[in-house]
């Protein structure tokens, strides 16, 4: 059962050695969740014969820890009978069944007291939160444009894009910040560059190595790598992730024109057009 942990692992404070530990660290660590969406599963839960799927999954979604947690969860919990991977959370709720659902995830542990003595480790997960909430809405806004038949798993992709980042604030706090201000020191220091340094890794690397670990489904672990960024629903998502990164903290951010461009390039439309397409998704 996925319960709350009431002996919480320490933080760790120095990096470990390598990819191989990464995961299995991460592998054995709980997944906190977001205090609205644990509270929201506690609300729902006495009334779970009146929910379905599209509500409960409606909730889970604006959560990408709790996202990611079902996600891992499910795939690594498949009956033998289960052939398809399920490759969305309301899918994935479809298959579990409610009742098991509730059964399965009980109280969560909240990145509210995993970080409670961390006011700025939690301000920078929730800002990763709030850029992924972004990233995902511009990336599905592309992919509808675009009409794309994988839409809803082009959204969750870039929601999840940055979970490796949320999981390093969460048991990893004070690297997190070596890594914010190294970055807030020398706006031009590549995230691959500092996280290498810091880390001995690259999240993106550990964020594939831990959703191949958790048997994620296929198609989105596939939409997730930037490395396969010749397929347009790859590019979709690494775009969105790209703009909202630029857009955290205003558009005047002179990479902005370079990202429309690219959009632009991948909508087979002009700069001008696709700033007004990118205007009405973020209203």
């Amino acid at each position: 059962m996925t319960t709350l942990n009431l002996l919480p692992s320490s933080p760790l404070t120095r990096a470990l050695p390598d990819l191989r530990a990464w995961t299995a660290h991460f592998m054995a660590a709980e997944i906190p969740i977001l205090a609205d969406t644990a509270e929201a599963l506690e609300a729902m839960r006495p009334h779970e014969d009146d929910l379905d799927a599209n509500t409960i999954g409606e909730m889970i979604s604006a959560d990408p820890l709790m996202t990611v947690k079902v996600l891992a969860y499910a795939a690594t919990h498949r009956g033998s009978r289960i052939v398809t991977d399920p490759e969305t959370v309301i899918a994935t709720l479809v298959m579990m069944g409610i009742s098991p659902f509730f059964r399965a995830f009980g109280p969560q542990p909240t990145v509210e007291q995993r970080l409670a003595d961390e006011p700025e480790a939690l301000e920078g997960l929730r800002d990763t939160v709030r850029r992924s909430h972004r990233a995902a809405s511009f990336a599905l806004g592309l992919a509808v444009h675009r009409h794309d038949h994988d839409a809803a798993v082009i959204h969750e992709a870039a929601l999840l894009h940055d979970f490796a980042e949320m999981l390093l604030w969460c048991h990893a706090p004070a690297l997190a910040l070596q890594i914010r201000h190294a970055q807030q020191a020398d706006p031009a220091l590549r995230s691959s560059v500092v996280q290498r340094e810091l880390l001995n890794i690259e999240l993106a690397d550990l964020q594939q190595s831990l959703m191949k670990a958790w048997r994620l489904p296929e198609l989105l672990v596939r939409i997730s790598d930037d490395a396969h960024a010749e397929q347009a629903s790859v590019r979709n998502v690494a775009l969105a992730v790209r703009l909202a990164r630029h857009t955290a903290y205003g558009w005047d951010n002179a990479a902005i024109p370079d990202d429309v461009a690219a959009i632009a390039a991948l909508l087979n439309q002009s700069p001008a057009a696709t700033m007004k397409l990118i205007d009405e998704i973020e209203r």
